[in-house]
């Protein structure tokens, strides 16, 4: 009977040993932070400024999501282009770079000249190549409903979440006529929630009709249209968010390419105001149970069905 019991505790023994060895690490990690870049074509030259500061600053970005001209920027960065090179490329184009007039009953202009571009630009071509996930808004012109593009070629997602209504031509993807992502995201927050972003930043393009007069032509319209639908939107896009930024793009005309410097300037003003709160983000890491190496980056959402 001895012997049995000493067998027992043996056994108790070695079953507490293999628990203690095998039982999953728990470890303090950094929460995946998320940006949400919003629309505002030219003014859209802001979010360089905003990514900028926090590569500087050394806050990890884990996943982004982007409408309109967010999406662009979006894009580049999580491809690999330099913030010096997007900088740099951001001083050179004009509204040209990326549309060309056409005679339409749908638009005044066509995006398709953003194929080249992108194509020139981009350091990969599809969204599972990307060196940070990224998740593309757009919205469906029938239905009006949202659409997040996170699979497949990022080209044709970005073009669509391009057209403004009214000024470019719909983008066809999968048979769905596809708009401008402000319409259904003005700032793509929850989105960026749903691909697993922890901490949100949000970059919100805020628009004031600077010249206190008549809109100069139909652009000025279409613009500042947006911009009354974003304010009407904020609150279904900010409960989303842990911190919202503005940079003061108010004094910006939307097509005020030329003013590129001014653009980064201001993002970087803005983003710098943040930053306290957005440290706080790495003074208190979150607990999490992993049974690995910590990956790079955040889980990638299921591809978007075909139609």
């Amino acid at each position: 009977m001895k012997s049995l019991g000493k067998i027992i505790r043996t056994v108790q023994a070695f079953g507490r040993e293999l628990s203690r060895k095998t039982a999953p690490v728990v470890s303090p990690r950094i929460p995946a932070i998320g940006v949400a870049l919003g629309g505002g074509f030219a003014r859209g030259i802001a979010h360089i400024g905003v990514l900028k500061v926090l590569e500087e600053e050394g806050i990890p970005v884990r996943v982004v999501t982007g409408t309109s001209v967010g999406a662009l920027m979006g894009a580049a960065y999580c491809s690999g282009v330099s913030l010096a090179d997007l900088e740099e490329l951001a001083h050179n184009v004009r509204f040209t770079t990326f549309a060309r007039w056409t005679l339409s009953r749908c638009g005044f202009a066509s995006n398709d000249r953003m194929i080249s571009f992108l194509t020139r630009i981009l350091k990969v071509k599809t969204f599972e190549e990307l060196n940070i996930p990224l998740g593309v808004t757009a919205t469906d012109f029938n239905t009006g409903e949202g659409v997040v593009f996170h699979s497949g070629s990022i080209i044709d997602p970005v073009r669509a979440s391009c057209a403004y209504p009214g000024m470019f031509l719909p983008v066809e993807i999968r048979g769905r006529y596809l708009v401008d992502g402000m319409l259904s995201h003005p700032v793509p927050t929850r989105p960026l929630r749903e691909m697993g972003a922890e901490r949100v930043l949000a970059v919100h393009l805020k628009g004031t009709w600077a010249n206190g007069g008549p809109p100069r032509h139909l652009f000025d319209v279409i613009g500042q249209s947006f911009a009354i639908a974003q304010d009407a939107m904020s609150g279904l896009w900010r409960e989303a968010a842990d911190v919202v930024i503005e940079p003061d793009v108010a004094g910006f005309a939307y097509d005020d390419f030329k003013r590129a410097a001014d653009l980064v300037r201001v993002g970087e003003v803005a983003m710098r105001k943040a930053l306290p709160e957005v440290r706080k983000w790495l003074e208190v890491p979150v607990e999490a149970t992993y049974a690995g190496p910590e990956r790079r980056g955040v889980p990638r959402p299921a591809p978007m069905p075909a139609d």
